[in-house]
């Protein structure tokens, strides 16, 4: 048996989670462009970029391929896949692996509101009518 489980991802500083919001915004990038690129917001030294996109990448939220002598980093997971696994570290580490417990806190602390439930409901529903008919064609096959 093998074990899937990915590993929980370290928390992102401020500049870090700079780096991140451009890399996922924008795609790979150089160490330059993205020091060029933050440089509005953010003014960094050539060796600032270098060391936050190494610690990074120790974190797990970056790769590099070498083109010639440049590093191009990319993402090692999209926004949205980082933040399904820091939820899902949240619920098992603050509500003992119940989902329904953070929703629960998330309507109780009035986080979600009315409109945000039926929405999520409303996907349940279609998600549950697309699993059905996988379902149903699984058991009509020879």
């Amino acid at each position: 048996m093998t074990n899937t489980r990915q590993p929980r991802l370290k928390n992102l500083g401020e500049v870090e989670q700079s780096v991140m919001d451009y890399i996922w915004s924008h795609g790979a990038s150089t160490a330059e462009g993205c020091r060029e690129a933050l440089a509005s917001s953010r003014p960094m030294k050539d060796s600032t970029i270098r060391t936050v996109l190494r610690r990074l990448e120790e974190k797990g939220y970056l790769t590099h391929q070498v083109d010639g002598r440049t590093f191009i980093y990319r993402a090692a997971d999209g926004r949205q896949g980082v933040a399904v696994r820091a939820v899902k570290n949240i619920i098992d580490r603050f509500c003992g692996g119940s989902a329904e417990e953070l929703l629960l806190g998330m309507v109780d602390s009035e986080v979600l509101d009315r409109k945000q439930l039926e929405r999520l409901a409303r996907r349940i529903a279609e998600r549950r009518g697309i699993e059905d008919m996988d379902q149903s064609k699984k058991e009509r096959k020879p």
